[in-house]
This record gives structure tokens, sequence and C-alpha cells, in this order.
């Protein structure tokens, strides 16, 4: 079998991809108050790219060989992503807070995967783990920003 631990990476990030993209759901449909009409679509943008990220990373699984996890069972059975009831009590801050901490989450899956694919001489999915990283480094920055923070990635 080649890539093991490489398909192992690629499969969490299957679960972890789509608790995030619920996260994120949750916090486009249960947001108020002031700036909703600009972060409300926000939302969507950041929905658009997670879930732009799962295909991808579902597909080169498939590619491999392996079998991506396809039922809400199997994602909420392996995903390490924080799941949380909605609720309309909870601040923007807050959101973000949660948003930020799913981002650094993945920041440090996809940093674990590109040292295990490199390890493994799968270069192809080194390089896709290495643009979603980046990625995904921005939209922490930029969640520190509108949280007020300084952009420090390694937090």
């Amino acid at each position: 079998m080649k890539y093991p631990k490489t398909k192992e990476i690629l499969n969490q990030l299957v679960a972890d991809l789509s608790q995030m993209s619920m996260v994120i759901h949750q916090a486009h449909w249960y947001m108020r108050g002031q700036n909703f009409l600009k972060l409300h679509p926000l939302m969507d943008d950041f929905m658009t790219e997670i879930d732009d990220q799962l295909d991808v990373i579902s597909e080169r699984l498939i590619t491999l060989g392996g079998s991506p996890y396809s039922t809400l069972s199997e994602m909420a059975a392996h995903t390490k992503i924080k799941d949380e009831k909605g609720s309309y009590d909870k601040t923007m801050n807050e959101r973000f807070e949660h948003l930020l901490a799913g981002y650094r989450y993945l920041a440090q899956l996809y940093q674990e995967g590109t040292e295990i694919s490199g390890d493994e001489n799968d270069l192809s999915t080194q390089d896709i783990f290495i643009g979603f990283n980046t990625a995904i480094e921005k939209k922490i920055w930029m969640l520190q920003a509108e949280l007020g923070h300084a952009p420090q990635i390694d937090d």
C-alpha cells in the first residue's frame, strides 16, 4: 500500500473540513448585530473555500486508492473540530474565536500532512497541503485582525 500515512491525513482532513464547513454555516446562520450585511456574505466565501479544499482533498485520496469518509456519522466520529449547538446568544467575536480555533487546527493538520507526504515522497499531495496551509494561515491572520489581535499564526 503506497502512501498509507498520507492517506490517513487526507481522510482526517475529509472529516475535519466537513465539520469546519458546518462551523462556518452555523456562524452564517446564527449571526446577528452590527456588520451583519457585510459578514453574512463573507461566511459564504469562507464556506466556498473550505468546500473547495474538501473536494480537492477527497479527490486526491481517491486518486491514491483511498476511500474518503462519506457519511455524516463517519464525519462526526472522526473530526477533531469542536461541535457546538447553534444559538443566537453568541457575539460575532465569540463566533470568530471558534472559527479561529478551527482554522488553527487545520493549519496544524496541513503542516503535519506536509511533513508526512514529504517523508512518503508524495510530492503532489505535499504541494496541495502547502497551498492549502498558506490559504488557512491567511484566514488566521484575517480573523485575528478582525478581533483586534496581532498577526500570529503560531498561537
